[in-house]
Order: C-alpha cells, then sequence, then structure tokens
C-alpha cells in the first residue's frame, strides 16, 4: 500500500510585490483526510489554497498534487480536483438539472453520476427549479454537488457556508460527512466558523503572516492550550479560537 500523500506542499513561498503572503509553507495531506485551514483576513490561506489548485504558482518550493506538480500535469490533475468557491455564479434561466448536465459534459459524464449527485445534495425535488428561484442554501448544494460530479480525489471548499442559516450549513456539513464515509476523497475547507472545522475535519492548520502556526489534530491542539488571555469558566468548552487567541492575540475572525 502507498503511502504517498494526495498534497505535498515544501517549503512555499508565495510574495505580491512588497507583501510576503506565504512564507515557508511545509504540508502534508492523506489520502481521506479532511483538514481546516484556519486564520483570519490576509493571513496567507487563501494564497496557499490557490498555490495548491493550480491558480497561483509559488515563487519557490514545491508543490505536489497526487506526486505530480502542475508543470506538465495540468490536465491530469484538473481531473482529480474538486473546486467550490464561496459564492458560485449560475445562468439563472436554466433548471438544476440543466446546470448539473452543463458542467457533466465539461467532464464527458453522463446522466447517470448526474443522478447519483442529485440525490447526494438532495434537490432531486428541484431538478426542474430555475436557478434564479433556489434558496442560498440550495445553491450552495448544487455548487457542492458540481465539484463532487467528476468524483475527486481532492475536494477544495473556500467557505463554502459563509452567509448561510444554521440549518443549510448543517446540511451542507451532512453531505460531506456521508462523502467521507462513502468515499476516499481529501477535503482542504477554509472556514471562519469554528464549530464546522470541529464536525468535519481531522486535523486543522492555524496560519497567520503566511506561516503556519500550528497544525494536528483538534483534540491534540487544543490540549496544548496554555496561559489563555482570559481563562474560561469551567463550563465552557475551550474552542479553535481560543487556541488562535493564545498563539496571536486576536480572534479568528478578526
Amino acid at each position: 500500500m502507498s503511502n504517498q500523500p494526495i498534497v505535498e506542499v515544501r517549503n512555499v513561498h508565495k510574495s505580491f510585490k512588497a507583501v510576503q503572503a506565504v512564507r515557508g509553507i511545509d504540508l502534508r495531506i492523506e489520502p481521506g483526510e479532511y483538514v481546516a485551514i484556519l486564520g483570519p483576513n490576509g493571513a496567507g490561506k487563501t494564497t496557499l489554497v490557490e498555490m495548491i489548485e493550480g491558480i497561483q504558482q509559488p515563487d519557490t518550493g514545491e508543490i505536489f498534487i497526487e506526486g505530480k506538480t502542475w508543470k506538465g500535469n495540468e490536465k491530469y490533475l484538473r481531473h482529480l480536483i474538486g473546486l467550490s468557491l464561496q459564492e458560485t455564479h449560475f445562468i439563472d434561466k436554466l433548471s438544476v438539472w440543466e446546470t448539473l448536465r452543463l458542467f457533466a459534459s465539461f467532464f464527458e459524464i453522463g446522466k447517470e453520476r448526474c443522478e447519483e449527485v442529485l440525490g447526494l445534495i438532495e434537490l432531486d425535488e428541484k431538478r426542474k427549479a430555475w436557478m434564479v428561484n433556489l434558496s442560498g442554501g440550495q445553491r450552495q448544494r448544487l455548487a457542492l454537488g458540481i465539484a463532487l460530479l467528476n468524483k475527486p480525489k481532492l475536494l477544495l471548499l473556500d467557505e463554502p457556508t459563509t452567509g448561510l442559516d444554521p440549518n443549510a450549513r448543517r446540511e451542507i456539513w451532512g453531505i460531506l460527512l456521508k462523502l467521507k464515509e462513502q468515499s476516499n476523497t481529501s477535503l482542504i475547507l477554509t472556514t471562519h466558523y469554528m464549530e464546522e472545522a470541529e464536525q468535519l475535519c481531522d486535523s486543522i492548520v492555524i496560519i497567520d503572516h503566511g506561516k503556519i502556526l500550528k497544525q494536528g489534530t483538534i483534540t491534540g491542539l487544543l490540549g496544548e492550550i496554555q496561559d489563555l488571555p482570559v481563562k474560561p469558566v469551567e463550563t465552557r468548552k475551550i474552542t479553535l479560537d481560543d487556541l488562535f487567541i493564545s498563539l496571536t492575540g486576536r480572534h479568528l475572525n478578526d
């Protein structure tokens, strides 16, 4: 059995003029592992994810997806990855089914897989509904379904539940947890919702000022917290935000 990671980031740096967005990051993600990348705005997490997904190129360092770099392997790697952004724009006067079929055609995927995805995201009863008539939660479930059409080995989700109500957010979580049970897909998730990271992910990577401050399992990281600026009362659960405060002196949402 191969011990090759699905993603390996080796000493990656990336700057934009005078701004050092990523400063020497090393990261390894295993097949089937769900990883949350946390950090405040401007921490470097979006730049890191964009380099992993091939949108940006590192200034120095290397990124491997299933042992391959983006250079010379772009077509192959695009078929390994599923991507869903914080906000996805669809054609208003296409139905849910027509939208699925449109994106499936880019991968030459047939109707059978579209039916499977429609069931997974629980939108079968909305198959004939126009996109303009869907709720925000339904649109995000469809965006997630589109990202899953090609049965990706690596799924990248950029704040997929931002702006959704708690029920809609939990519907997205349910889909991702079901996916975790049924496949060996790896997940890279960026989020500002601490509960989301705790519910979904096996491990956490905390980034600030372009560097990894801490990484590991949630239980392990929370067990390391010492000298909190404000000690939690005994009845309050210590959170990932508490950990971030102890490392940086500010909240993850700052």
